[in-house]
């Protein structure tokens, strides 16, 4: 797999809105469902450097995404979304990785994640572990897994 973890650019906030909400239909959710995650998923093109959004890159297509949001120590994977195509590929496991090594880089020994109920398996495999529940921010009532992962230096 020749994928490259780079820095998106802020012109790329549009690329990865779109991803974020086409990863998101992958577990089966409606329309309405989707079009109340909208705002939430949406990534604007000011926040792509705050944010420290990182893609997947394969031959100038982007395949996924992640932010590193917060200050050190404890900070947030705020967002992670891989494109349908791309799942099952090992293009999560490279974005995790990376993104926890550049918050090492960068002085974090915890990140948090609210997690989809559907991505908890994964963010376990990969090492964090649940440590509540928070609301979600689209769906009142709605309840998400949240969890924490632990970073070694």
């Amino acid at each position: 797999m020749d994928v490259l973890i780079r820095p998106a650019r802020a012109t790329e906030a549009g690329i990865l809105t779109e991803l974020a909400l086409r990863s998101k239909a992958h577990w089966g959710y409606d329309a309405q469902f989707l079009e109340a995650c909208r705002d939430e998923l949406t990534v604007a093109s000011n926040d792509v450097a705050r944010r420290r959004a990182m893609v997947a890159d394969r031959d100038g297509h982007v395949l996924g995404f992640t932010t590193l949001e917060g200050e050190p120590p404890t900070g947030v994977l705020g967002m992670m979304f891989v494109d349908p195509q791309a799942i099952g590929q090992g293009v999560g496991r490279l974005l995790f990785e990376h993104t926890i090594a550049a918050g090492r880089d960068l002085g974090f020994t915890q990140l948090t994640i609210d997690a989809d109920p559907n991505a908890e398996s994964f963010y376990r495999a990969m090492g964090a572990v649940r440590i509540g529940n928070v609301p979600s921010g689209s769906i009142a009532g709605r309840v998400l897994p949240q969890m924490v992962v632990t970073i070694q230096h």
